[in-house]
């Protein structure tokens, strides 16, 4: 499939993600009537709330704009709250803008390199794929506009860096629900504008170099979630500050790009508690393991930004798939409710899309060095009876990347 081809669903799909995001937020005014608190309770209103607030025009009702209430000393404070009133709707602007673009942008290589067609199941792995992207792009977008909204806020040179994080990791939960109904869309748009083509043929990839492809990009997410977030590693990283003006405090904003959990020993907890809480990450590296070993067969040609891509979305389907896991096994969620056990869905996207990305792309490299070329079988078995070689080299479709 061409780009100009993969651009039709990959746009359907960046449209109906940006307008699903645009309704909620705009449904989040709603939650201030009168009987919503009657008719879903009040802390489930006020999680709601929390969940939509990040997408909508309406700003919070705790915000105060202009770093002084309406009604100070003379005009300055109305026109100052009207200034900032305007920054807020602009960093929503960019929001909604680069969420459209960044889904769109890994959509049309995903719907290029991972066409839902051609059985060997490529329609459920490019679901999965889009899923993933869907929460990437929305994650993206919110740290692009968080410059603007915390200059919204009036405290933008103030704890810059905490208040970024803070920033970044709001909004991800409906971000999950959105994401998934636009991979639906656009995948259901790549089967409608891939009809009629031939079927792919299917692709061999050597089980050796597959494997040891798939192990190296899993130690990589392994170093993140083993090493980096053992506690006394995180606390280091949490004690960080030059204290050079915007860079200070940089702690919380380096844990959220580089610690994909949190886990230490079992030392005041049953043992048996422990290791079912650990199961959730070993569940997250499986799927990574499992996804990467597949993920060059499924592709069309395994490029290194294929590959890359996938990565990220393969760890991030692992962590969601170990999130649930714990909803799950969460003994609270029926004291608190469906919406409290939720609310850590979604999280710890920034830091699968940094091991993400180096976990393809060590991946690739691994691929091309233990030999695994991608190649159909219909071309290798032209090429044997034609008694020549293959005109692809191995790890050629890696180079051209």
């Amino acid at each position: 499939m061409t780009y100009r081809r993969a651009a039709i669903p990959a746009l359907a799909g960046a449209v109906v993600l940006t307008a699903l995001l645009w309704w909620a937020g705009t449904s989040a005014h709603a939650l201030h009537l009168p009987g919503a608190t009657n008719v879903i309770g009040g802390p489930a209103t006020a999680e709601l709330e929390h969940w939509l607030a990040p997408w909508s025009y309406d700003p919070p009702s705790s915000a105060q704009f202009g770093g002084e209430p309406t009604g100070g000393v003379g005009d300055a404070a109305p026109i100052d709250g009207a200034r900032y009133l305007s920054l807020y709707t602009t960093a929503l602007q960019i929001r909604f803008g680069t969420v459209f673009a960044f889904f769109l942008l890994g959509a049309v290589l995903l719907v290029r390199r991972l066409p839902p067609v051609g059985g060997r199941g490529r329609t459920a792995a490019a679901v999965l794929a889009m899923w993933a992207w869907g929460v990437v792009a929305g994650t993206l977008a919110v740290t692009v506009s968080a410059p603007w909204m915390l200059a919204a806020g009036g405290h933008g040179s103030f704890r810059f860096l905490p208040h970024l994080a803070s920033v970044i990791g709001s909004g991800r939960q409906i971000l999950v629900v959105t994401a998934l109904v636009a991979a639906v869309a656009t995948v259901l748009a790549a089967r409608i504008t891939a009809n009629g083509d031939d079927p792919l043929p299917p692709v061999e990839v050597p089980a050796r170099a597959a494997r040891l492809a798939a192990t190296a990009g899993t130690a990589v997410i392994a170093l993140s979630l083993v090493v980096l977030s053992y506690q006394s590693v995180a606390a280091a990283l949490q004690r960080i500050s030059p204290n050079v003006g915007l860079l200070s405090e940089p702690g919380d904003l380096l844990r959220q790009w580089l610690l994909l959990g949190a886990w230490t020993g079992p030392t005041g907890a049953p043992l048996g508690d422990w290791l079912l809480y650990r199961a959730a990450d070993v569940l997250l590296l499986a799927v990574v393991w499992w996804a990467l070993r597949r993920l060059p067969g499924l592709l069309t040609r395994a490029t290194v930004p294929a590959m890359a891509v996938g990565a990220v979305c393969a760890t991030v389907l692992g962590l969601l798939a170990s999130q649930l896991l714990r909803m799950v096994t969460d003994g609270t969620g029926l004291r608190w409710g469906l919406l409290h056990l939720a609310a850590g869905i979604g999280d710890g996207v920034p830091a699968a899309l940094t091991f993400g990305l180096v976990a393809g792309v060590v991946a690739a490299v691994t691929l091309r060095l233990a030999g695994g070329r991608t190649k159909t079988a219909d071309a290798t078995a032209s090429a044997q009876a034609s008694g020549q070689k293959p005109l692809q080299e191995p790890g050629q479709d890696l180079a051209d990347a």
